[in-house]
């Protein structure tokens, strides 16, 4: 397929483009509700991004959008021609819809500026892998990542008020009253802690600080041992520092409660076998997960995770 023909199928409405420019004409208030969720380049028409990008400059200064005000900037600005000239933004008044389906309209807009996007992401994707000039994997870790932003832009944040939160709110209260527990969060096993903080809650971060060797791995490891071994949370760890396999042998160590010097001398009894033995079986089962690449990137491990939390489930991520 030509880019000449992709351009003329890329997915837009004109008609919804021309009631939201003509609905801010009509009234400024309208402007609010638009540039909360559209972007000049949200606009399929070049002349509409124009016009768009006019108007918010316009608003920035103060002043009011009007035929008048509109022709005057863009006559400034000699991107008159590039919005259609005269006739056509006079013409973005006629036949304006009913200003309560701006709304409609906006969201018309940004589902298929969503959909455009899209496209051209996937066609980057699929030249990159034609030309394989890179590894198939950073192709698809870049693929992954634009396809996620492109995806946290459907998620709109705004004002919202207290009432719309009361539903949730009871349900909180409720739960809480029902349960009755001290701890509301994910407990680490330590009660003082715990005690303190009513466990490490939803959206935390938590970042443990202190001097080398003072024992920040062997606190981390315990919690996630308790997470995952006693509670059967999915626990994910990035380890930076020590392999997989030395995290693996310390948590053995803690559980069975065999010394650890005992295991790297080799000098271990008949009875500290056996204690090894039934922790790594218990400890196999646990929904523990660790990556140790010593080279990732922020980007590697935010797709790692949602691969894990998709696959798994997840209730922490910890980086040692």
């Amino acid at each position: 397929m030509s880019s000449q023909s992709l351009e003329r199928t890329l997915p837009h409405n004109i008609d919804a483009e021309k009631s939201v420019l003509g609905c801010i004409l009509v009234n400024n208030e309208n402007y609010y509700r638009v540039i909360e969720v559209l972007r000049p380049e949200d606009f399929y028409l070049n002349a509409h991004r124009v016009i768009y990008r006019q108007m918010v400059e316009l608003i920035d200064r103060s002043k009011v959008i009007d035929l008048i005000t509109i022709q005057e900037e863009l006559v400034r600005a000699s991107q008159l021609e590039s919005a259609g000239g005269i006739t056509y933004l006079a013409g973005l008044l006629d036949g304006i819809p009913h200003l309560v389906n701006i709304d409609h309209y906006i969201e018309i807009i940004r589902e298929k500026s969503l959909l455009r996007q899209m496209v051209n992401c996937t066609n980057k994707i699929m030249a990159q892998c034609f030309d394989q000039a890179e590894p198939a994997e950073e192709i698809l870790d870049r693929a992954e990542q634009a396809l996620f932003d492109l995806s946290e832009k459907r998620i709109k944040a705004g004002f919202v008020s207290v009432k719309e939160m009361e539903l949730p709110a009871t349900r909180l209260i409720e739960k809480l009253y029902t349960e009755r527990e001290m701890i509301t969060g994910v407990a680490t096993g330590f009660r003082d802690l715990d005690r303190l903080t009513s466990g490490l809650q939803p959206a935390d971060l938590i970042i443990l600080a202190a001097r080398p060797s003072m024992g920040k791995t062997a606190f981390v490891l315990n919690i996630a041992q308790h997470v995952a071994l006693h509670k059967a949370a999915p626990v994910g760890m990035f380890s930076l520092e020590m392999s997989k396999e030395q995290l693996l042998m310390r948590m053995l160590c803690s559980e069975a409660r065999v010394d650890a010097h005992k295991v790297r001398t080799g000098y271990l009894g008949k009875d500290d076998f056996r204690k090894l033995i039934d922790a790594l079986g218990r400890t196999a089962q646990a929904p523990m997960f660790i990556d140790d690449s010593s080279t990732l990137t922020v980007m590697e491990m935010r797709a790692k995770c949602r691969r894990l939390k998709a696959e798994h489930g997840l209730s922490m991520i910890i980086v040692d």
